[in-house]
């Protein structure tokens, strides 16, 4: 299949490429189909949801442990539940990344994870409950030389 996209232009995907979101993404509940798109360069830690439905529709996002080893993501029993698994490790987790001008106000969301499971594909942005992670996390306050 082809699909013009926000960022890489025009791309082939097999349908099976498909992460699936039965619950959508917060704020775009009717949005389920979604590409994991690596952005070039980035050495896979600057990605893109790329919206299978609404091209113009993208959001970048971050591999949370590029950013901060120690991250460590717990989902609850329901939430685990839905995704078909047992421990929040057996999930991949990516993090939204809001993009400014200059980039060195960008800002992650370390509380909402996107939290996907790398067998089935299904994905869920959760909300972790826990004080330890904030939904606007300066990339100034990471490493020198974060790409987003």
């Amino acid at each position: 299949m082809k699909l013009q996209t926000k960022y890489f232009g025009e791309i082939s995907y097999e349908e099976g490429d498909i992460i699936t979101f039965p619950s959508g993404l917060f704020g775009f509940e009717e949005e389920h189909g979604f590409l994991l798109l690596p952005f070039e360069g980035s050495a896979s830690t600057l990605l893109c949801f790329q919206s299978v439905a609404t091209p113009a529709l993208a959001f970048v996002v971050m591999d949370p442990f590029a950013l901060r080893p120690d991250y460590a993501p717990e989902l609850q029993p329901g939430e685990l539940k839905s995704l078909g698994v047992e421990s929040s490790q057996e999930l991949g987790f990516y993090v939204l990344c809001v993009v400014k001008k200059p980039v060195s106000d960008s800002t992650v969301n370390l509380k909402c994870p996107v939290a996907i499971h790398p067998e089935t594909r299904v994905a869920r942005q959760v909300i972790l409950e826990t004080d330890a992670y904030e939904m606007r996390h300066p990339l100034s306050e990471f490493k020198e030389g974060t790409p987003c």
